[in-house]
C-alpha cells in the first residue's frame, strides 16, 4: 500500500474514514497534536523574550514536561515538517529546503506519516491548518469550509507596513478587525466544536496553526498588548559577525527575508518584533481555545497534548531575520507533553529533536515500534527531567552544513570544513566563537563524531530544478 498524504486514504488531506472494526481501546490515550509555525522561543514557558505574553501555553507548560532544549532538523517548514511527520532525518530524505512534497521524497514513499501509522493502529485521524507544508486540508478544514466558505485569512489589498522593494510576504500591521476573521481562529474553532463529540476509537487530532509566519497581520487588539516603543529589541551587538566564517553569513540572501541592514537602515527592527509578539499572543489565545474546550470535553482525561514549533526565527539576533541559520534562534523550538502518566516538574535540558515526536507518541500510546524511525523516544526525559542523553540535536540547513546541540555546547560545521562552536553554559547568545581556541580542540573533536558522515544530495522535483534562489 502506499502511504503518500495525496492518495484517497490520505490522513492529512481529504475526509477521514471512520475504522469501525477497532473497538475503543481504553489503554490508548488520544492525541491532541499542536503545530505552530515560525515559533521560537518568544513564550513566557522558555524566556526567550522578557515582554511576551502567552498565557495559555505558559498555563499548559505547567501541567507537563517542558523541552528547553529542543531543535529542529532542518530550519524551514517543508523540510521540517516532512521529518516529523515522517520520523525520517534529511539526511535520509534529501529535503533541505522549501521545496519537495513529501509523496515527491523517493525516501518517503513507503514511510507512514505519524498519523497514518496511528490510523493504522485503530485510532481517528482529524487534522486541519498546516500540518505539512503543502495543501492544507483534513476534515477540520472542510468543517470550517461548509460554515464559512474557506479557512483563510483575509490580507489588505496594499500593503500596510513593508517597503516597496520588499516581498510581499513581509508585510505587517493591525489587519482585519476582528478574530472571527482569521482562519487561525477558524481552525481552533472547528478543533473545539470537534472535541465535543464522541468517538468509537481513540482520536489522533492535528491542529496547524499559521501565526507568527508572515506576513504579521492580525488584528488590533493583539497588537494592542504591547508598547511600541517600550518593547525590548534582542541584544546585538555590532561585532557579532566578526569572529565567524563568512561562507553563511548571506544565508537570506538566497531567500524572501529582508537582510538587517534593509530592515534596520529603513527603521522597521521596532515595528516589525512588534508585529511579531502581537502574532505570538494571538496563537496563543487560538491554543487556547482549543485547550479550554479540551478541558470542558468528556477527553480531558485521557489526551496525550503535544506542542511545538517547525523551527525557530531570528528577529535581528546575530543581524538575521526568519530562519535557514544553525544558530540557536533559528533551530530551537517550543515543546512539550502534557497528559495522563505525565507528572508536571521541572523542565528538561537534555537535548531533544523534533524527530523524537514520532517514536515518543508510539510509546506513550503503546503501539508498535516503527523500525523507520530515526528520532529517540523522550519518555526518559518525560519521566525523569535529569535522565542523561547521549545523543545531541542534529539539524542541518542546505546540503553538506550541520548544527550538533548538546545539552552545553553547540558545534556549527559547514561543507568547506568552517567551524563555529559555543558554550551555552556562558555564552547562550552565541557571542564567542570558539573554534579556533586551542583549549577547546577536544570538544570540537568529541561533538564532530555526531557529524553525518553519509547524507542524501539535496532532492529536488522536477518543477523545482528550474526554479532558482534569490540572488
Amino acid at each position: 500500500m502506499s502511504y503518500f498524504p495525496f492518495m484517497k486514504l490520505s490522513i492529512l488531506f481529504l475526509p477521514f474514514l471512520v475504522l469501525g472494526a477497532f473497538a475503543k481501546d481504553a489503554s490508548k490515550p488520544n492525541v491532541l497534536f499542536i503545530a505552530i509555525d515560525d515559533l521560537n522561543d518568544w513564550v513566557g514557558f522558555m524566556g526567550g523574550h522578557p515582554q511576551a505574553k502567552t498565557p495559555h501555553m505558559d498555563a499548559l507548560a505547567k501541567r507537563g514536561r517542558i523541552f528547553t532544549n529542543a531543535h529542529c532538523s532542518v530550519p524551514v517548514c517543508t523540510s521540517s515538517r516532512n521529518s516529523v511527520m515522517s520520523g525520517i532525518g534529511p539526511m535520509t530524505h534529501g529535503s533541505y529546503e522549501i521545496g519537495p512534497k513529501y509523496e515527491q521524497l523517493p525516501a518517503l514513499a513507503d514511510a507512514p506519516t505519524i498519523q497514518r501509522y496511528f490510523k493504522d493502529h485503530g485510532y481517528y485521524s482529524l487534522s486541519g491548518g498546516k500540518v505539512l507544508h503543502h495543501n492544507f486540508g483534513g476534515r477540520l478544514n472542510e468543517d470550517i469550509d461548509r460554515s464559512l466558505g474557506r479557512a483563510r485569512s483575509p490580507r489588505p489589498r496594499k500593503p500596510m507596513s513593508r517597503p516597496g522593494s520588499w516581498s510581499g510576504a513581509w508585510d505587517w500591521g493591525a489587519y482585519p478587525e476582528t478574530d472571527a476573521q482569521m482562519g487561525d481562529v477558524q481552525l481552533a474553532e472547528a478543533a473545539a466544536k470537534a472535541l465535543k463529540e464522541d468517538f468509537d476509537e481513540p482520536f489522533f487530532m492535528s491542529v496547524g496553526f499559521f501565526r507568527p509566519h508572515v506576513p504579521l497581520f492580525v488584528p488590533p487588539k493583539w497588537f494592542e498588548l504591547y508598547e511600541e516603543d517600550k518593547i525590548i529589541l534582542p541584544k546585538n551587538p555590532k561585532t557579532d559577525l566578526d569572529d565567524l566564517p563568512k561562507n553563511f553569513l548571506t544565508i537570506n540572501d538566497y531567500a524572501v527575508a529582508p537582510t538587517h541592514a534593509e530592515v534596520v537602515g529603513g527603521g522597521n527592527q521596532r515595528s516589525l518584533t512588534h508585529a511579531y509578539l502581537a502574532s505570538v499572543s494571538f496563537v496563543d489565545h487560538c491554543v487556547g481555545l482549543v485547550l479550554n474546550a479540551l478541558g470542558d470535553s468528556s477527553h480531558a482525561d485521557n489526551t496525550i497534548i503535544v506542542l511545538w514549533s517547525d523551527h525557530g526565527f531570528h528577529l535581528g539576533e546575530k543581524q538575521h531575520w526568519a530562519k535557514r541559520t544553525l544558530w540557536e534562534e533559528s533551530t530551537r523550538v517550543p515543546l512539550l507533553f502534557v497528559g495522563p502518566g505525565i507528572n508536571p516538574g521541572k523542565a528538561c535540558k537534555e537535548p531533544a529533536s523534533l524527530l523524537d515526536l514520532y517514536p515518543t507518541l508510539v510509546e506513550l500510546c503503546n503501539l508498535p515500534k516503527n523500525p523507520r524511525l530515526e528520532g529517540l523516544s523522550l519518555v526518559p526525559q518525560i519521566n525523569d527531567p535529569t535522565a542523561v542523553r547521549d545523543r545531541p540535536a542534529i539539524t542541518s540547513s542546505y546540503f553538506g552544513n550541520h548544527s550538533i546541540r548538546s545539552r552545553d555546547w553547540r558545534l556549527i560545521s559547514y561543507q568547506d570544513g568552517a567551524k563555529e562552536l559555543y558554550d551555552h553554559r556562558n555564552d547562550p547568545d552565541e557571542f564567542r566563537n570558539l573554534a579556533k581556541d586551542p583549549g577547546h580542540q577536544a570538544v570540537i573533536k568529541r561533538l564532530s563524531k555526531w557529524l553525518p558522515k553519509k547524507a542524501a544530495p539535496e532532492f529536488k522535483a522536477k518543477s523545482e530544478r528550474s526554479r532558482g534562489r534569490r540572488k
